[in-house]
């Protein structure tokens, strides 16, 4: 079977399958409890393009296979907006395929801050997996601008009661 995909902005009847994903993201990359209400105004507000947008891939049976939030946000120190990437995930099903799924994604988050003319600040905060990670990363964008650090906490171990929620 040959695999095909498109990243499609996400709408607000994606909302339940967006949240069960971010269930599975808290658990995976989280190094905090999540707090349900908090996931659901930050994905609401994007998919209903309130100072941002969703980036989805479907299967063709309907299953959002992986997605990615963006938020216009401005940083504590200045008033000119950005584009920032809150969360990108694929769920574990469709990593092995040959489309890059995540690569799509970061290609719509790149899109998107063109079109919008705004900078797009986007990383990786993950334990599992990071080199790899950093290396998708970096053969998108170059090399990083800084790096992250976790002191007493590690990710995947958040303590997610999300998807039970």
């Amino acid at each position: 079977m040959i695999e095909s995909a498109a990243v499609q902005v996400g709408t607000p009847e994606d909302i339940d399958q967006l949240m069960a994903l971010s269930a599975e993201a808290c658990d995976e990359n989280g190094f905090v409890a999540p707090k349900p209400e908090m996931i659901l105004e930050q994905i609401w507000s994007a998919l209903n393009q309130d100072a941002g947008l969703v980036g989805k891939i479907t299967a063709s049976d309907g299953t959002i296979e992986g997605a990615i939030l963006l938020r216009i946000t401005k940083l504590f120190y200045s008033d000119q907006p950005v584009l920032e990437e809150k969360g990108l995930f694929v769920h574990p099903d469709y990593r092995s395929g040959k489309l890059g799924r995540a690569r799509m994604l970061i290609e719509f988050a790149k899109s998107s801050a063109k079109s919008l003319d705004l900078p797009l600040l986007i990383g990786v905060l993950s334990n599992t997996r990071t080199e790899a990670k950093i290396r998708l990363y970096e053969r998108q964008f170059g090399g990083p601008a800084g790096v992250f650090f976790l002191y007493n906490a590690k990710t995947g171990v958040s303590g997610s009661t999300l998807a039970t929620e």
